[in-house]
């Protein structure tokens, strides 16, 4: 059952209508490439090109009793072409059709969730840029580490998703093979020319070598860059969940107008999207280790992994097409409070400034684990009593024989801090055409 979230461009993918267009494209393309090679007459290629199609209920009905889902196919479409049908499938097995078939769906699944992806840099790329000297806190640990921008913490997005196209881009090349060798892979019926042609019709490559099947290695690649890109979107999805908590409260993914978060709290305004991403990403590396599971098949093909692949294949394109749809919109219409993200900064009084205290004292010859002493007592001072950690950096006499009032003000700079801000940005977005 397509899942009701599926996008309907994604959805006529993984359609049955679509599976047995391509698998006609493949079996029309066989024709013509065997007419034009002498091995079929032209005239039925021209009707198997021409007079084709077929009816999706009527194969399930014919399947019911053949069991084969091939051979329902070739039934329905050879009652509409006629006589020349007998040259239809001519030579071929039916893996030569399904695996070459499912190349080109799964093609054209990738051209979506690239599209996706493009889309979601695009929206990621524009809140990076409008947060690029946002100051926040960063945090290691779960624990304050050093100040930074929200800018950055989106760039970091940005880049991660330009490997996830890669990926995709990959993967896609990958499994963009055709093969015609037959039964076990021999060409004991038809030359390698055949194939050669019928590929270069289709645009896909030959498979260099093949069994009956095409090896299910390059499906597990395509599997496993759809689930790392899913767990992208998790870690970013996971990020904002904790950014929204109230206790921190500093970016909230949309809330729409009438939208309810509980039905026994009217307060709530809870993270669904964001938990929904979580959530799907785990079911999409669930599937690619379905994907690796089919690799092994006994000696030149079994079936094992032929009822796998109907779930895990449009699952995970239609769940990662949904994902990737929903935090684009969960993206462009983040809140980001930056006054809140300021308060959190200046909430630990100043000690995330204690590195940059630390490297001034060693700068000016003071040995780095005595540096660290003295930084480390005050930063713990503070912790202890509340109080702000300039000042009593300020009215320790070991640290100002070493640094000047100055020194220790410039220390807690956020300008000096984010310095190099903009030559990330310039490394992340070199080649992305934005409007600063």
């Amino acid at each position: 059952m397509i899942p009701r979230y599926t996008h309907p461009e994604m959805g006529r993918i993984w359609s049955d209508q679509r599976r047995y267009e391509t698998w006609l494209l493949v079996e029309s393309a066989a024709a013509d490439a065997m007419a034009a090679a002498g091995i079929v007459p032209v005239d039925a290629a021209k009707d198997i090109r021409e007079r084709g199609r077929f009816d999706v209920a009527r194969i399930e009905e014919i399947e019911r009793t053949t069991q084969h889902d091939v051979i329902a196919f070739t039934t329905s479409v050879a009652a509409h072409v006629g006589p020349s049908a007998r040259w239809m499938h001519f030579g071929m097995t039916s893996s030569d059709v399904i695996d070459t078939a499912q190349a080109l769906q799964m093609r054209e699944a990738c051209d979506l969730i690239l599209r996706d992806i493009d889309a979601l840099q695009s929206a990621v790329r524009d809140r990076a840029f409008e947060h690029r000297r946002t100051p926040m806190i960063g945090r290691t640990h779960g624990v304050h580490a050093e100040p930074m921008t929200f800018g950055l913490k989106l760039a970091l997005w940005y880049a991660e998703l330009q490997r996830d196209a890669e990926r995709v881009q990959r993967a896609r090349a990958t499994v963009s093979v055709g093969k015609l060798s037959g039964a076990v892979g021999t060409f004991a019926h038809l030359p390698p020319t055949i194939e050669a042609d019928v590929c270069a019709r289709l645009g896909l490559e030959p498979s260099p070598v093949a069994s009956q099947v095409i090896q299910r290695d390059r499906h597990a690649e395509l599997l496993a860059g759809l689930a790392i890109t899913a767990a992208s979107l998790e870690k970013f999805a996971l990020e904002i969940r904790g950014l929204q908590k109230t206790e921190i409260g500093e970016v909230e993914e949309p809330f729409a107008k009438g939208q309810k978060g509980s039905s026994a709290m009217p307060h709530k305004r809870n993270p669904i999207g964001c938990e929904q991403i979580v959530g799907m990403a785990r079911l999409i590396r669930a599937n690619s280790h379905a994907a690796f599971e089919n690799i092994a098949l006994w000696h030149e093909r079994d079936i094992s992994h032929s009822s796998v692949e109907r779930v895990i294949l449009p699952d995970s394109f239609i769940a990662l097409d949904h994902m990737l749809r929903r935090f684009t919109r969960i993206v462009q219409g983040m809140v980001v409070y930056p006054d809140r993200m300021r308060e959190n900064l200046n909430r630990s009084r100043g000690v995330v400034f204690s590195g940059t205290v630390l490297l001034e004292l060693a700068r000016r010859g003071i040995s780095r684990e005595q540096s660290y002493e003295w930084v480390q007592r005050n930063a713990m001072r503070s912790f202890a009593e509340q109080c702000d950690f300039k000042s009593l950096l300020l009215g320790d006499s070991d640290i100002v024989q070493v640094l000047t009032p100055a020194d220790i003000e410039k220390a807690f700079d956020l300008d000096e801090q984010f310095q190099h801000v903009d030559h990330i940005f310039d490394r992340v977005f070199a080649h992305a055409a934005v409007k600063a």
